[in-house]
């Protein structure tokens, strides 16, 4: 049996995974890391310790692969390539010559250049960039966190232009710190999420490193989604090299887990936040509903002409870190697979409303100085109900985006493909079925996003040979059909919106 290694490494924890030929989890290990909150809206990772915490997993999930085989081969387990899946828009800047961070890298959380995207939109600059990168102009996005480490690390600036510096997202560190220092590459899915690649050409574009004034020394290759592009270093992960061979952010990554390979195919994954993609083909499709268009991935020449897919893409902040603020935050619960129990011990929400806008609004609303706002409480509230209230506004936020999708796209969807860890929530699958008004269909393999950077990578090296073999492993675990009549799904639609309405009209006088 064949063996693929994905490194699924996310907001709030490193992940590894080998899965086998048949698409299946063969052994897992994962490890959660620090999150830094040095200001109100700065997130920040260390560097080192995502690295340290990917590569002991690596090692953990190789060495479980090992043992479950032991009496059942006579040789060890085959690692025949390595995928990496990645959070996307996180920021690393490090020296070239040893390899250590010249800072924390900057999360996709953050909103500390906020006022630098509206100096940018007052200047008329918004346009072009979207017409480019299919990007709205926004914190989210790595060009203007490199801008601000570049101007704000002593030095920086100056080392980055000698070429003594390297950027990178995620996926960027990984691929360095895994080849030793050898390969500074990123795909074209993560690239496109710098707010530097135009989409169209699948190049660094200059007129946007002027505008953000990055330099180019700075900027890793582009390299396809699927393709061997450099090795692990002898000794780091076994005695023989291992290829690396498929790169894709995760949301990218969990849409080729999901076989979406044709146009108008979506999915929703349920992760830190939440994050809905539609497969559009080869054209990017510019979104006049405030959307994403993105490059979904490049390559592999098995899926036929279609070398690079473009996607539309949703974005919602906070979706299980909602979750984690109740449990955190509030002390709620317990642990986060509570709220499910405590979410269902009432019939709805009583109408209490959670906008958890906690570091501003994604799609379609795009307000970085939104901030959270708990409406409709009375002496009747209890915190099942804000429990529920959590559950509903992940739901209700994806409603927002799947709408927006579906007027930008011309095409009526019929059901949505999910994964994630929140997608396992039963009550919250069929809380999403009822404010979408179309199925919710949960697959057998719910490790999306690892699943698609192992099957990039095994593409790459022949495990699979090409998109029909991934289709056909991709199996329904539960169908989740709505159960709320139209009326009221709309008169929910149309509360919740009053309710975010609230959420950016404090934030405008809290301006």
């Amino acid at each position: 049996m064949r063996y693929i290694l994905a490194l699924d490494q996310g907001t709030t924890s490193s992940r590894a995974i080998a899965f086998d030929e048949r698409g299946q989890v063969a052994a897992l290990a994962q490890r959660e890391f620090a999150q830094h909150f040095p200001q109100p809206g700065w997130v920040e990772h260390d560097a080192d310790e995502i690295w340290a915490t990917q590569l002991a997993v690596a090692r953990e999930c190789m060495q479980k692969l090992a043992a479950e085989q032991t009496g059942q081969a006579r040789t060890a387990p085959q690692i025949e390539a390595i995928g990496i899946t990645n959070q996307r828009e996180t920021t690393v800047l490090w020296e070239r010559a040893t390899g250590r961070p010249v800072a924390h890298a900057i999360v996709w959380q953050d909103r500390r250049t906020t006022a630098r995207c509206e100096q940018l939109r007052a200047q008329g600059k918004a346009g072009l960039i979207q017409r480019k990168t299919g990007l709205v102009l926004d914190a989210y996005f790595s060009a203007t966190k490199l801008e601000w480490l570049l101007d704000q690390v002593p030095g920086a600036r100056a080392r980055a232009e000698a070429g003594d510096l390297a950027f990178g997202t995620v996926d960027s560190w990984l691929i360095y710190k895994l080849t030793g220092g050898r390969v500074h590459a990123t795909d074209a899915s993560n690239a496109a999420r710098t707010l530097l690649m135009d989409i169209h050409r699948l190049a660094w574009d200059d007129e946007l490193l002027r505008l953000f004034n990055i330099p180019r020394a700075v900027l890793p290759a582009i390299v396809p989604s699927s393709g061997v592009l450099g090795e692990t270093a002898p000794g780091l992960l076994g005695d023989a090299p291992i290829p690396i061979a498929g790169v894709a952010g995760d949301q990218q990554a969990a849409t080729f887990g999901q076989a979406c390979f044709a146009p108008g195919m979506a999915k929703n994954t349920y992760g830190t936040g939440c994050f809905m993609l539609m497969n559009t083909g080869t054209r990017a499709v510019r979104s006049r509903n405030r959307l994403l268009a993105t490059v979904g991935w490049q390559g592999p020449a098995t899926l036929g002409a279609r070398r690079t897919a473009y996607c539309l893409e949703g974005s919602v902040f906070m979706a299980g870190a909602t979750v984690q603020w109740l449990r955190d935050g509030l002390q709620m619960i317990e642990k986060a697979s509570d709220i499910e129990a405590l979410a269902a011990s009432v019939p709805d929400t009583g109408d209490v409303f959670l906008v958890p806008a906690f570091t501003g609004l994604g799609a379609p609303d795009w307000d970085g100085r939104a901030r959270g706002t708990l409406v409709g409480l009375t002496r009747g509230s209890t915190r099942a109900h804000i429990a529920r209230a959590a559950l509903e506004a992940i739901a209700l936020q994806s409603a927002d985006l799947f709408g927006a999708m579906v007027r930008d796209a011309g095409i009526q969807l019929t059901e949505l493909r999910v994964d994630g860890g929140a997608s396992r929530n039963d009550l919250l699958m069929q809380l999403q079925a009822d404010l979408l008004g179309v199925p919710v269909v949960r697959p057998r393999v719910t490790e999306t996003t690892a699943l698609g950077a192992a099957y990039l990578a095994g593409l790459a090296t022949g495990v699979w040979s090409g998109g029909g073999d991934i289709a056909v492993q991709w199996a329904v675990d539960r169908r989740f059909e709505p159960q709320l009549s139209e009326p009221a799904r709309r008169q929910r639609v149309a509360r919740w919106r009053e309710a975010v309405a609230r959420a950016r009209g404090w934030a405008r006088e809290d301006a």
